[in-house]
């Protein structure tokens, strides 16, 4: 069965860095993309920054130029390193990987890890 385990998250103050890990496992082969969602206090669910299989990306317009997304070298770990952080990014972040197959698409979430910013 598909695992994915995320983890990185913590209490930090504004202007603080933290940086999430997720790694993929029950899977013999890559993800097409793999990325980081966050859900904060009285909000949707929102897609905070993902990457695919070729290597592009793409952020939420609220961290670009702030968090980084990365896929480490082995296919199914990818990393969040986010900089510069503000009150508003206090949320729970789970980790996804989308799967896709013949006539599906199959996506796949972490536990999350808790992220708190005090101002």
């Amino acid at each position: 069965q598909v695992k994915l385990v995320g983890s990185g998250g913590g209490l930090v103050q504004a202007g603080g860095s933290l940086r999430l890990s997720c790694v993929a496992s029950g899977i013999t082969f890559s993800f097409n993309s793999m990325g980081w969602y966050r859900r904060a206090p009285g909000k949707q669910r929102e897609l905070v920054a993902r990457i695919n299989s070729g290597g592009n990306t793409n952020y939420a317009d609220s961290v670009k130029g702030r968090f980084t997304i990365s896929r480490g070298n082995a296919k199914n770990t990818v990393y969040l390193q986010m900089n510069s952080l503000k009150p508003e990014d206090t949320a729970v972040y789970y980790c996804n990987a989308a799967l896709m197959l013949p006539g599906s698409q199959n996506d796949y979430w972490g536990q999350g890890t808790q992220v708190t910013v005090s101002s």
